[in-house]
């Protein structure tokens, strides 16, 4: 894995995922190489996933476990914080390429941090978005 990276919600989110090892493990391979210094989130990411792990996981954490994980995981990789610059061009990427605007959001981020592949299980694998890669870890 060469080069700035972007992980979405649902790499973290399977990383905590009880019924599927494979998923599991490469979410878990991701995070710790996005740990390193490579990889970025977003408030955004941050956002859905605290919505998702304090309620809808199997055993959804409780607020210091969620406060644990913000402090040695998702700010430590969290590099891509609301300008209005980002929101002018998440609107570009939703008019040009008719995302959704969470998704426009998202690939904006990524390509805010100069981010050369974006892994994410709900966009296009392969897909290109300037010089964005879209890659689904799990195929």
């Amino acid at each position: 894995m060469k080069g700035k990276f972007f992980l979405d919600t649902n790499i973290l989110i399977y990383s905590f995922d009880l019924h599927n090892s494979l998923k599991r493990t490469i979410s878990k391979k991701l995070i710790k190489n996005a740990l390193s210094g490579e990889g970025f989130i977003s408030f955004q990411v941050i956002q859905e996933f605290l919505n998702v792990s304090t309620k809808k996981f199997e055993y959804p954490m409780n607020s210091e476990e969620a406060k644990h994980y913000i402090s040695k995981v998702l700010f430590p990789i969290c590099k891509i914080f609301p300008t209005e610059e980002l929101y002018f061009f998440t609107l570009e990427i939703h008019e040009k390429f008719k995302f959704s605007f969470y998704d426009s959001l998202i690939i904006a981020t990524a390509l805010c941090a100069n981010c050369e592949i974006l892994y994410s299980e709900d966009l296009q694998h392969n897909q290109e978005i300037y010089n964005l890669k879209i890659l689904n870890p799990y195929i």
